[in-house]
């Protein structure tokens, strides 16, 4: 998938007027928003669990280098094959070579993040493999042919109707807009997958150092099939996944749950360690394990590196009031919302992103759940430093940032002339204290009233206080 980042404001202008998927988002912000809330409420310890999910994952990072020696060392123990991929190019040269090597060439491949990272899916389809995504919302947006617009559901911007519209297309049947129907086409279409597929793609949500062991999480049972059933399977995840133990990962579960979807536990947590041994009833015959670094290992020890604490529960995007106006594919790569306003500059690069880190309100909401305690809002104020640093940002942005820093050294000046704005917007607000339109201000007064300000300012108020 080519970075398409750089035009982020031309795309959220497109989605902020696409019905649609303003339709979409809007069950968005009421389901995941309302299910975390309940989730959270009924876990007392759930502060003290996000504290201990920070330390874990602040430890691993702290010694990664060690870990990943560990779990590469008891993965082969166990049976598996473990393969380092500095590069995105080079993950997908070496899961071509798997695959061509056991001569594939139909493959079954559950959610993965670091897959679309890499662009698998065009790769294998360059290749001439055939691919099937057995994640229900992975499935609908391969028909589409459309890449995902959220961590968890890649196809919440869709609506019943054209999901409908795409599985008459697909599967030559009538057009159904019962969920249960078309769920049970989706169903009939991948069974048949399953069994013809010569191997198996996943992702892991986490690699647990001690055993050696991949865990993935699913609502769905997807994975377990596209990890079972073929002779061989190959997951493609990333270097920081890693946890120490396995009771280490089971903390983090918890968090992943109910931050995701407001479930106490997945239905579906599966710990796989290395293939199939002689005594085993079923799994592959062989497993192979991708683990892809492209960029991560510059990001430890700067500033950034607490954005790989990551646990791709999504919570901050269901959060976000850009992402639940404009989207995922507005952000134009892989990673969406506020994580992806962090992760993507530093995989991709600042100079091919820098729109993104400007996509925050600051409210400060993504920080306020997140499970792991990233401090977002900070992390992209850092990218937005580097950006001006770099001179990436409009001239005229720039400019009024200068002024702005010019004045913020000369506080009388600064406090006169803020008195002044303040007492001239409140005259043009009027009756109404609302401004209809403002000169540079046009980005915001295009779709909303500005709030004329009322009494006197901050400071004002504050030394009368006094």
């Amino acid at each position: 998938m080519e970075v398409a980042s750089l035009a982020f404001h031309q795309a959220a202008r497109r989605a902020l007027a696409d019905a649609e998927l303003q339709r979409a988002l809007a069950r968005l912000r009421q389901n995941f928003q309302s299910r975390r809330a309940q989730a959270v409420a009924a876990l007392p310890e759930f502060e003290a669990l996000r504290r201990a999910g920070e330390a874990i994952r602040d430890h691993v990072l702290q010694h990664l280098d060690h870990y990943l020696e560990r779990f590469v060392e008891r993965a082969q123990a166990a049976g598996a094959k473990v393969h380092i991929a500095a590069t995105a190019g080079e993950a997908r040269r070496l899961v071509l070579e798997l695959l061509q090597a056991h001569g594939v060439r139909r493959v079954t491949k559950s959610k993965s993040m670091v897959a679309e990272e890499v662009a698998l899916a065009e790769a294998l389809e360059a290749a001439g493999i055939r691919r099937v995504e057995t994640d229900l919302g992975e499935y609908i947006i391969q028909l589409a042919n459309e890449p995902p617009s959220h961590l968890i559901g890649p196809a919440v911007h869709m609506t019943e109707e054209r999901i409908a519209r795409l599985f008459a297309a697909a599967h030559g049947e009538p057009e159904e807009h019962d969920p249960k129907r078309l769920v049970a086409q989706a169903r009939r279409v991948l069974r048949q997958a399953y069994l013809e597929a010569e191997a198996g793609i996943t992702g892991a949500n986490f690699l647990v150092a001690e055993t050696g062991s991949v865990i993935t999480v699913t609502n769905e049972g997807n994975a377990e099939l596209t990890q079972g059933l073929p002779p061989l399977h190959i997951v493609v995840t990333s270097i920081e996944k890693l946890v120490p133990t396995m009771e280490h990962a089971f903390t983090l579960l918890r968090l992943l749950a109910r931050s995701a979807t407001g479930q106490e536990f997945a239905t579906y947590t599966t710990v796989l360690t290395g293939p199939r041994r002689a005594d085993d009833r079923d799994g592959p015959e062989a497993m192979h394990i991708v683990l892809v670094d492209n960029g991560r290992s510059a990001m430890l020890g700067s500033r950034l590196q607490p954005m790989l604490r990551c646990i791709r529960c999504s919570a901050c995007m269901n959060h976000c009031p850009v992402y639940l106006a404009v989207g995922g594919h507005a952000y134009g790569w892989t990673y969406v919302g506020p994580m992806g306003a962090v992760l993507t500059p530093a995989l991709a690069g600042i100079d091919r992103t820098y729109p993104l880190p400007e996509a925050s309100t600051f409210c400060g909401r993504c920080a306020d759940v997140c499970p792991v305690r990233i401090p977002l809002p900070d992390l992209m104020r850092v990218w937005r430093e580097e950006a001006f640093r770099r001179r990436l940002a409009p001239l005229h942005q720039r400019a009024g940032l200068r002024l702005w820093a010019w004045l913020a050294r000369h506080p009388r000046l600064y406090r006169r002339l803020f008195g002044l704005g303040v007492r001239l917007l409140a005259a043009l607000g009027g009756r109404r204290r609302r401004l209809r339109r403002l000169p540079l201000a046009g980005g915001w007064t295009r779709a909303r009233d500005l709030p004329a300000p009322e009494g006197p300012t901050f400071l004002a108020s504050l030394e009368r206080r006094r």
